[in-house]
């Protein structure tokens, strides 16, 4: 049987390791892959949530997943303005910083790589 990806951070799988595997098994194993959305459509949702609620440790990881399934940086951008209504501005500007560093990287390793 094949290795399960690990999505929770190495850190928290030596300090927490039932917090891990529950991350990994259940939200990214079942959750994620169950077949009423597409992770696309599940990665706007997830940022959005995220965005909405301040949460930005764990907003970035989700900003490159969301790319990662196809999500557009023009869809996250104008996700992200759209909520700085709903929302509130600084949780847009936390999320547009994160989202622009991101992309930024990822242009430099294509550049590199």
């Amino acid at each position: 049987m094949s290795e399960r990806k690990k999505f929770a951070p190495p850190a928290i799988q030596e300090f927490a390791p039932k917090l891990a595997e529950v991350t990994d098994t259940v939200l990214f194993g079942d959750i994620w892959e169950r077949p009423g959305l597409s992770p696309r459509d599940r990665s706007l949702v997830t940022v959005t949530a995220l965005a909405a609620l301040y949460r930005a440790d764990q907003l970035g990881f989700h900003l490159g997943k969301a790319l990662e399934n196809g999500v557009t940086k023009d869809e996250l951008v104008e996700v992200i303005t759209h909520l700085a209504f709903y929302a509130g501005w600084p949780n847009a500007m936390t999320a547009m910083t994160q989202l622009k560093e991101i992309v930024e990287k990822s242009d430099q390793s294509d550049r590199s790589g």
